[in-house]
This record gives structure tokens, C-alpha cells and sequence, in this order.
């Protein structure tokens, strides 16, 4: 039997590791309320789906081979429609570590339009869904969402260069210009990805807002929103620094945990146009991330909007299957303009058809007298008709006698017919084509 003082030690060594192990959920209940909630279950074929129609593409390629890294809250490997399509990523808020959960599910949903996998009962797919999602943390509460820090972004750049990515996407948004931020940029570029960042959601803001960045830094393809309609969503920004627009508004995409949402925000069309450049290098992967990035706004659908829409609305399929040529287009040459002076050519043409014209009426006068005035003139007058010609007789070579036949018969004298007369008709046409020497 144990002597009551190690029972006691036991007993407290018990209850320590009670408490101890309880620890970490407890924690979990005090930061679910700041966590998203599951999702539910959409079966639907949602609209951007339809508009976009991945199904055209999949026979070239799903993505595979492609990586892209999502700069965002992290993305919930866990989440099944992923699959095994997310690796542990980075993560750059804490330094270290994976970035494979996500509480605030931002970077779940940008990464569900891009890889989510298709399943029997659910109509939502992502646009490429054999596409690897590297996850990178560069936000981490809410109150980080609304004010990013630059420095954050250019780490997670960098970290996302580093693991070899082919695309970066970056849906979040800052409006600081920072040095670093444009130097991680041209890092990236440099390296060969494309990176592709939204233009952010404060587009209803009066008086405006601020430059978004990264989108704003050249080389970087900003992307803007659009709803069901084809138009601009109302929050997405205007500016030069968008330069292709994706579904955006009334989104339906994966929640982090479970299920899907209904999202509005120009990160999630970021993810659209991310998944676009991830096929286009997965079907062609000798192309330059700026060849990719040509090819991108290249193939876009134009829409008339102005600096809403940039070149046009992403289309997966053109930018796939189309191949672009060489060269900047050829300016149309200039048109002279036309003189006010009648030119030789045309004043000669111009009589010509007069001319023609009056011709025409007066053999059209002609006929008329001829089939109307002189007939009647002739029955005024009395005389008889004189009798019409006949047909002329044919009058073909006699032939030599035949040596043995008697000599023909010589007919009888006949009477004479009295003589024949042209008719006035065609007598009077004769005499009118004489008037024009024909």
C-alpha cells in the first residue's frame, strides 16, 4: 500500500496534468468567436462557375503541376474538398511554422476557387483543381485584415519565392507604399512567377482611396471584381492599377472547417485569375512568368468600363487554348481627308451617265411615236395599207441538167403582184436608229 504522502503527490501530479491538458481547449473556446464558421452544403453550379466553364479547359490541363501561393490567414488543409492539394506552407506572421489552418478563412476561400476538387453531390469545383496551394500566413486576427503590414507581405513573397512557387496571389491589400514590398515584388518577378493581387474592396468610399499594393507596382496583374451582370461590383476600386477583372461578388466557395459560403471581395477574384496564370504554365511551362502575364491579359474578354475593368473579364478557356503572336499591334494607317473639288475621274463619269440617261429617254420618245402617232396617222389619212413584203425567197444554185432527163418545162408568165411596201413601223425604226449613226 502507498504510504498518504505519495498518494497526495499522485493525486496533485493527477490534477496538474488534468489542467494542463485541458489547456489547450480551453483555449480553442476563447478564440472560436473570433474564428469563421463552418459552412453549409451548396449543390448548386454557382454562377462564376458557369461563367467561367473550367469544364472547357480540363481536357488540356486541371492545373497539375502548378503551384501557387496564397498570401492570406493561412489555408485549412483539413477542409475536404481540398484535399491533399495544400502542403504546410509558411508561416510569416510568426516567423516559422506551418501555415496550413486557417481561423478567419479568407485564404481558404481564395484557395477554393482555385484548387477546391470535384465531388457527385456538389456542383462547386475550383477553376484548377490539380493545382498545389502553398499557404502563406501574412494575417492573423481580424483587426490585422484592416490595416496590413507591408513588411508582412514582402516576407511572405519572399517565402513563397523561395519554395519555387509559379504563381503569387495576394488577395489582401495594403495601402501603404513600401520599399520593401516593392522590392520582394521585383524579386518575384524576377525569379520568373506571376504575381497577381486583388485591388481592393474600399471602392464605395467617399472621396475615394488610397493606391492599392501590391497591385499598383508594375509587373503585378491587379485584379477587380464584377457581380452576376457582367458589371463592376460596387466596392471594387477604379484605377490604372487594375488590369483584368473575375467573378466577385455572390461568390460561392469553400469555408474553412467545412461546407462552403457566399463571398464578396475582390481577394476571391484574385484567386480566379491566379488559377487562370497556374494553367496557363502548367500547359505551356516553358513560358516566362511575363509571357504567362501577356497571355493572361491577352486572351481576357473585352468589356467596355473603362479603368473598372482593365483589358476584360478573365476567360480560363481563351487563355489556354489560344496562342498570342509576336510584336505590338500595327497602328491603321491615316485616312486623307477628301477634297472639296470634284476630281477628273469622277466629273468624267458623271457625264457619262447623263449622257446615257438622255439617250435612253429619247429612244424611249421614239418608240412611242413610231407604235402610236404614225399608226394613227395612217388610219386618219385613208389610203389602204400597202401589202406587207414577203419573206425573201431563197435562191440556191441551179443545179446542171441531168444528161439523160428532157429539159424542164417552162411554166406560164404569171401575173405581176403589185408592188410591196415596208411596213411604216419598220420603216420609221430604220430611219430613227439612222439618226444615231448605228
Amino acid at each position: 500500500m502507498a504510504h498518504p504522502i505519495v498518494r497526495t503527490v499522485a493525486a496533485l501530479c493527477l490534477a496538474a496534468a488534468t489542467c494542463a491538458i485541458g489547456a489547450t481547449p480551453a483555449a480553442a473556446a476563447q478564440r472560436a468567436p473570433n474564428c469563421a464558421d463552418p459552412g453549409q452544403v451548396i449543390d448548386t453550379v454557382p454562377w462564376a462557375q458557369r461563367m467561367l466553364g473550367p469544364e472547357r479547359v480540363w481536357p488540356f490541363t486541371r492545373g497539375g503541376g502548378a503551384t501557387v501561393a496564397v498570401l492570406s490567414t493561412g489555408v485549412d488543409a483539413g477542409q475536404d474538398q481540398l484535399g491533399n492539394q495544400v502542403t504546410e506552407g509558411f508561416d510569416a506572421v510568426a516567423g516559422s511554422g506551418p501555415a496550413n489552418d486557417d481561423c478567419l478563412g479568407l485564404g481558404t476561400q481564395v484557395a477554393g476557387v482555385i484548387a477546391a476538387q470535384q465531388t457527385n453531390a456538389i456542383g462547386f469545383a475550383g477553376l484548377a483543381p490539380r493545382v498545389t496551394i502553398v499557404p502563406i500566413r501574412v494575417v492573423d486576427t481580424v483587426s490585422s485584415l484592416s490595416v496590413i503590414d507591408p513588411g508582412l507581405i514582402a516576407k511572405g513573397i519572399d517565402a513563397a519565392v523561395a519554395r519555387g512557387v509559379h504563381v503569387i496571389a495576394v488577395p489582401v491589400v495594403t495601402y501603404t507604399d513600401s520599399a520593401a514590398l516593392q522590392d520582394a515584388v521585383d524579386r518575384a518577378l524576377a525569379s520568373g512567377a506571376v504575381v497577381v493581387a486583388a485591388v481592393g474592396d474600399q471602392g464605395n468610399r467617399q472621396g475615394g482611396s488610397g493606391k492599392p499594393y501590391p497591385a499598383s507596382y508594375d509587373g503585378v496583374v491587379g485584379v477587380g471584381a464584377i457581380q452576376e451582370d457582367g458589371a463592376r461590383w460596387a466596392n471594387s476600386q477604379q484605377g490604372d492599377f487594375v488590369d483584368i477583372v473575375a467573378p466577385g461578388a455572390g461568390v460561392v466557395t469553400l469555408q474553412t472547417g467545412r461546407g462552403m459560403t457566399v463571398v464578396n471581395s475582390t481577394g476571391v477574384a484574385c484567386g480566379f485569375v491566379a488559377a487562370t496564370a497556374a494553367m496557363i504554365h502548367a500547359r505551356q511551362s516553358s513560358l516566362r512568368g511575363d509571357q504567362v502575364t501577356r497571355q493572361l491579359l491577352g486572351t481576357a474578354t473585352p468589356a467596355a468600363g473603362g479603368s473598372a475593368y482593365g483589358r476584360g473579364v478573365v476567360n480560363p478557356y481563351a487563355a489556354v487554348t489560344e496562342r498570342l503572336v509576336n510584336g505590338s499591334p500595327a497602328p491603321l494607317p491615316a485616312l486623307a481627308p477628301q477634297s472639296g473639288s470634284e476630281s477628273p475621274a469622277w466629273a468624267r463619269s458623271r457625264e457619262l451617265a447623263l449622257a446615257g440617261a438622255g439617250l435612253a429617254v429619247l429612244a424611249t420618245l421614239a418608240v412611242l411615236v413610231v407604235a402610236v402617232v404614225l399608226p394613227a396617222a395612217a388610219a386618219a389619212s385613208g389610203a389602204p395599207p400597202s401589202p406587207p413584203c414577203p419573206p425573201p425567197a431563197p435562191n440556191p444554185k441551179s443545179p446542171a441538167p441531168h444528161p439523160t432527163l428532157p429539159p424542164p418545162l417552162t411554166p406560164p408568165p404569171l401575173a405581176r403582184a403589185p408592188p410591196c411596201a415596208a411596213s411604216p413601223c419598220a420603216a420609221s425604226i430604220k430611219g430613227i436608229w439612222s439618226w444615231f449613226d448605228l
